[in-house]
């Protein structure tokens, strides 16, 4: 069986299908700072003495196991070239999608 055959198999229970939603945006989030650190050349090492810290911060941060401040997601955009903006977007009032 394929990754990709095994996720369409557990994404039809409801239940992990819901936390597979869930954690959707945090996906995204890393998605994106992978790209600007990729798109700019950069490795953890460069981007962690750019913003003055250690690259084991910037692996916790990639891999999501870190809460950031909006701060730090600022500089860590700035160092790679990019800006970064909020978006924000009403839910539809039938969304059971909790916190």
């Amino acid at each position: 069986m394929t990754l990709e055959a095994l996720k369409r198999k557990a994404l039809q229970d409801p239940a992990v299908r819901a936390e597979y939603d869930r954690l959707g945006p945090e996906f995204e989030l890393i998605d994106q700072l992978l790209t600007m650190r990729h798109h700019a050349g950069l490795t953890q090492d460069q981007v962690a003495e750019r913003m003055g810290t250690h690259k084991s911060n910037i692996s916790r941060l990639e891999r999501g196991k870190s809460n950031p401040s909006w701060h730090l997601l600022r500089k860590y955009a700035t160092v790679c070239g990019y800006d970064i903006h909020l978006v924000a977007s009403q839910r539809p009032s039938n969304d059971p999608a909790a916190l």
